[in-house]
């Protein structure tokens, strides 16, 4: 990309909820670092780590991975908390055992420049063995899929104005937060796009 382009970009705030993800989180990171787009802010919310993950966060020295700790309150609680700290424009979300392919950002961001009307724009995912599953664990799990469309939060991205008309993800959910709040964007009618490119890695 141009680099007169992306000095004129949109902020995007990349949310990034952590629990003990002391294995995981330093490549997540890198990932959103290594991404073709700038600018970034990368908003890392501890929900209450006992492990290392705090650590291995604060190794990070550039300006753009930001900490904050938070007492464990699951999922939604901390991605509420990075969204009310966020100054982006755009909103994007990013596990934190997960990872972004590095165009991630600047093919939804092509996209949005394309397509003006849209709202919030998903990509593909391809699912990945991490080094700690069991044999167990990967016999269960469905690895032969080269990749599937990807409604999910780890591959969004959502212009803020857009994201406020649906509001917050409910903090009663410790798991599902996502799908509940996704059918309320459907419900508010929120215009949506799939990529056809792989932008994750699960």
């Amino acid at each position: 990309m141009n680099k007169q382009i992306i000095n004129r970009s949109p902020l995007i705030s990349i949310i990034i909820p952590v629990y003990n993800a002391e294995s995981y989180i330093k490549k997540t990171i890198q990932s959103v670092l290594n991404q073709t787009y700038r600018p970034v802010e990368i908003i890392v919310v501890d929900d209450g780590s006992t492990d290392q993950s705090a650590e291995n966060i604060r190794q990070f020295q550039q300006p753009e991975v930001k900490y904050h700790f938070q007492s464990n309150l699951g999922a939604a609680s901390a991605r509420n908390r990075g969204i009310e700290l966020a100054k982006g424009e755009f909103l994007s979300f990013l596990d934190a055992d997960d990872l972004w392919l590095p165009n991630k950002l600047e093919l939804q961001m092509r996209s949005f420049q394309k397509h003006p009307e849209l709202d919030m724009i998903f990509g593909r995912i391809k699912q990945f063995r991490s080094q700690e599953i069991n044999a167990v664990e990967l016999s269960e799990a469905d690895l032969e899929k080269k990749d599937i469309p990807g409604i999910s939060i780890c591959t969004m991205l959502i212009k803020m104005k857009s994201f406020q008309r649906v509001g917050l993800f409910e903090n009663k959910w410790r798991v599902g937060e996502f799908l509940d709040w996704y059918a309320k964007a459907i419900e508010t009618g929120l215009k949506i796009h799939m990529l056809k490119e792989i932008v994750t890695l699960r």
